[in-house]
């Protein structure tokens, strides 16, 4: 109750502010007034861009898209669709003459069709599950996607003797299956997602795959449409092994399925040529490392003939779409928190192609986008910076413009936080870390400012110069906030990512530090108003720090990993976590596991520090905060915890959760500021 009395005050106190406010910065409600363009697809003669338009709705507190389309020309914009639901995943035909796409607005994940010529929508499927990842056949006529198909499930055990008319307890639930829960999806049914076939003028689905595999992902047909190559673990014991995954190869005629590459590594993302002479999909060979470079390769269909294209690039490629005319593939990967657009040939140089595709998490600074090639080369893709949301551009002869300003009425009058990039070394063996500045706006480098040490999860992932909700709020409050890629960050190569390997968190600590020793250095920070404050892997690095300085005023742990060992034994993917972030099951390592777990440093702590997590969180389930959060309280320390209703791993899905996050973040650091 006090917690919500709190939560009630600072909502009521920001509403006020923003009544009051004459800067014109940003306020905890604008959260609800962003919008962000993602799911690209282009138009064959690269006039038109298609997209999905998401934005917060306020009175259901949920995220709602809608699909537009935008002309290159005139960059006049069109609703195709509208309404509070989620239209997504939009997948032009061949043709060019229908749009097929995934919506919810009859309750449930329908397939829908859009004519162009003639405006029409009909729901042209009545299906038992959610559809996923719809695929056009080479000739328009049919859709491919796939779907989960629940097994029968009869419990082993049932009990006699209930009278007719009884009310008894409701009965166990049996578990079995290696993957019993997931982040976002809670508690799992029994069963398989499997490739299905519609019509695309609607009918019932036609069944194609139905063995007890995840016959699942992006799927790509052979030029003449009888063949469909798709991703996916067929291997005996799979689920324990949960990188191996093979390009298969499905006969439409008979539904025989045979392995195309065979090796142990994941191999994904297969897409057939628009020539049909060649496969290219994207992989690595397994070495049970916390990190492997991600390949292009491109397989000769004719001779089997196989290579990597990029052997020797030291960044991991991300989505891939082949030229026209085959010659070569365009590929996205992040470099130095940026994502890139490259083009490579079969044979040949790369050549990069932009360096401003922008992410499409507003949230948090990670990277990532998407983007679409036309058959005549020209280029649609997401376009972010550090002061907005993603909206659509595109690139014609070499040319890069933006062509829609979506947050232009939400953040035209806002003065947004500035933020810079830094360069550093770290204090323990001089390597180059990057990170950015937020200056508050309004910012006087003659005066003091807090600063707010703000950390991203994964731990290989990475955050650059891309729009923030919650580092623009903290911003707002008037703190700098210093946001990095210590070691184990991606997009620096595959040496920098695994410096953590067996050995996270480390020296991680140091290149944090370090970066708050660099900024105050330039003066204008106060060292009596420190703060840090991470989520999921961020989590683990701030409870880490507590655990080994006192420098910090106060500090925010939200969603972490206390203790390897629990987490690795109720995680929701833990074959994955037990077999590469750790060098064996932790009752073999129990030593290795705690040297590395937070909570071993508990007894360290002296840092005001405040936990929040989701109720529903099975990535880094509520138990790992409630450790820490009862072994603060035995160590004296001042500490809450701050538990969020029904929130998975991805705390903030819901705006008003954002929010939440936010203002509890800051109140903390406000309470303990001296």
């Amino acid at each position: 109750m006090k917690q919500l009395l709190a939560l009630s005050f600072i909502l009521s106190a920001s509403h006020l502010a923003i009544a009051n406010d004459n800067t014109h910065t940003l306020q905890l409600q604008d959260v609800f007034d962003l919008e962000y363009a993602n799911q690209i697809d282009i138009t064959d003669d690269g006039k038109t861009v298609y997209f999905v338009r998401n934005r917060m709705d306020i009175k259901t507190d949920r995220k709602v898209g809608n699909i537009w389309s935008v002309d290159y020309k005139t960059k006049q914009m069109q609703p195709l669709t509208s309404g509070v639901h989620m239209d997504y995943s939009p997948v032009l035909s061949p043709d060019g003459q229908r749009l097929a796409f995934i919506s919810t607005r009859d309750g449930s994940s329908q397939i829908y069709m859009k004519w162009l010529k003639t405006g029409a929508i009909a729901k042209i499927s009545n299906l038992t599950s959610s559809p996923r990842a719809i695929s056009w056949s080479p000739d328009s006529s049919q859709l491919v996607f796939s779907m989960f198909v629940p097994s029968k499930n009869t419990p082993p055990v049932n009990l006699p003797g209930k009278p007719k008319g009884a009310t008894w307890a409701e009965p166990a639930k049996f578990i079995d299956d290696v993957y019993y829960r997931a982040d976002g999806g809670g508690y799992s049914q029994k069963g398989f997602n499997q490739l299905f076939t519609l019509d695309a003028n609607g009918g019932n689905a036609k069944q194609l795959t139905s063995d007890e595999f995840d016959n699942a992902g992006d799927v790509s047909f052979s030029k003449d449409g009888s063949l469909l190559y798709y991703s996916a673990n067929r291997h005996k014991n799979g689920e324990l092994k949960p990188t191996n995954s093979e390009v298969y190869k499905l006969n439409l005629n008979t539904l025989a399925i045979e392995a195309v590459t065979n090796r142990n590594g994941p191999d994904q993302q297969p897409k057939v040529s628009p020539d049909g002479r060649y496969l290219a999909y994207t992989g690595y060979d397994d070495k049970r490392t916390n990190y492997e470079n991600t390949q292009l390769y491109i397989r000769d269909l004719k001779t089997g003939n196989t290579k990597s294209l990029t052997p020797n690039f030291d960044r991991s490629v991300g989505q891939i779409k082949w030229a026209a005319n085959s010659k070569g593939v365009y590929f996205s990967y992040a470099n130095e928190g940026q994502t890139t657009l490259a083009y490579q040939p079969r044979s040949g140089k790369r050549k990069v192609i932009t360096e401003q595709i922008g992410s499409v998490a507003f949230g948090r600074p990670y990277s990532g986008g998407d983007f679409d090639v036309s058959s005549n080369g020209d280029i649609a893709f997401t376009l972010a910076d550090t002061q907005r949301p993603a909206d659509v551009a595109s690139i014609k002869r070499g040319k890069t413009q933006r062509l829609t300003t979506l947050n232009s009425d939400a953040l035209g009058d806002k003065q947004l936080a500035k933020v810079e990039e830094i360069w550093l070394k770290s204090s323990h063996d001089q390597l180059p870390i990057q990170g950015w500045i937020a200056y508050p706006p309004g910012f006087d480098k003659t005066k003091k400012y807090p600063l707010v040490l703000e950390i991203h999860g994964g731990p290989v992932a990475n955050y650059g110069p891309h729009f923030s909700a919650e580092v623009q709020l903290f911003a707002a409050k008037g703190n700098v906030v210093l946001y990095m890629n210590p070691r184990g960050s991606d997009s620096y190569g595959k040496e920098f990512a695994q410096t953590i390997h067996h050995n996270y968190p480390s020296n991680d600590f140091d290149d944090l530090m370090s970066g708050v020793d660099a900024l105050i250095k330039k003066g204008f920070i106060d060292e009596s108003k420190l703060f840090v404050t991470g989520g999921s892997g961020g989590g683990v690095l701030t409870a880490w720090i507590v655990g080994h300085t006192d420098r910090f005023a106060a500090a925010v742990v939200a969603k972490p990993v206390i203790n390897w060992i629990s987490f690795v034994l109720t995680a929701d993917f833990y074959p994955f976590f037990a077999d590469y972030w750790f060098p064996g099951k932790p009752w073999d390592h129990i030593a290795h596991y705690m040297k590395r777990s937070p909570i071993s440093y508990v007894g360290n702590v002296t840092t005001p520090t405040m936990l929040l997590t989701g109720e529903a969180d099975y990535r880094t389930p509520i138990s790992e905060t409630e450790q820490y959060y009862q072994a603060l309280k035995l160590q004296g320390v001042d500490t809450a915890m701050v538990r969020i209703p029904d929130a998975s791993h991805g705390i903030t899905a819901r705006p008003s959760n954002l929010m939440t996050k936010v203002a509890y973040i800051q109140w903390w650091f406000d309470k303990h500021s001296k």
